[in-house]
């Protein structure tokens, strides 16, 4: 269970996130001024590796999908998919990774849309998220997902996964666009969708994650 420590960090997430944005493909905006609009964690059951997928908006109104991974220490061959680093107040220093290239947040993810894990509110200890939702639900077998690699596009960013034999496409989708099925799949395709906040103060609904595509 991942405990929510209410403290500082120096630099924040988001400052961190003004600078990184304007380096990815999928950002379309010109002028980063990323405000936390919701999201929601996952819990690593090591116990090691802190697991977030937050909704930010823009200055434009625009809405992005940044799953990130909180470490102890720099994690092995990740280097292209740091963030940066920041002081936490109860934890010290951080290394804050783009989790599309985590191996423990994929897993974990996987584990999700495979309806082994439940989703964890973003700012509160041991309390479920309820309004994240798979359907179709427990799509996916027993075992560990293994990252094969992950590559983004203009679009978003395919993650390839190996788990019992199988290969699969994760597509997550780093522009959020409000609808039940706002981006193109195949029907039977397995989706998360989530919820987060408009500029408005409007409640927005979307996909986050779908699986594109698997064989055998």
């Amino acid at each position: 269970m991942a405990v929510i420590h209410h403290t500082t960090l120096r630099p924040t997430k988001l400052e961190l996130l003004t600078e990184w944005l304007p380096t990815r493909e999928w950002y379309a905006g010109t002028e980063p001024r990323p405000a936390k609009a919701g999201g929601f964690r996952l819990d690593d059951p090591a116990g090691e590796v802190g697991i977030e997928f937050m909704a930010v908006t823009d200055a434009d109104g625009a809405a992005y999908l940044v799953p990130m991974t909180y470490r102890a220490g720099p994690l092995a061959g990740a280097d292209h998919a740091l963030i940066g680093t920041c002081e936490h107040g109860v934890l010290g220093k951080r290394w804050i990774y783009d989790g599309a290239h985590d191996p423990v947040l994929v897993d974990r993810l996987y584990a999700l849309l495979a309806g082994r894990t439940q989703a964890q509110a973003q700012s509160q200890t041991d309390t479920p998220d309820l309004t994240v939702t798979v359907s179709p639900a427990g799509r996916g077998t027993e075992g560990e997902a293994e990252l094969v690699g992950a590559e983004d596009d203009r679009e978003g960013t395919d993650v390839r996964v190996r788990a019992s034999g199988t290969r699969l496409t994760l597509r997550l989708h780093r522009t959020l666009t409000p609808g039940p099925a706002s981006t193109p799949a195949p029907d039977a395709a397995t989706r998360l969708t989530a919820e987060w906040l408009l500029p408005d103060g409007t409640t927005a609904r979307g996909t986050y994650v779908v699986v594109l595509g698997e064989d055998g």
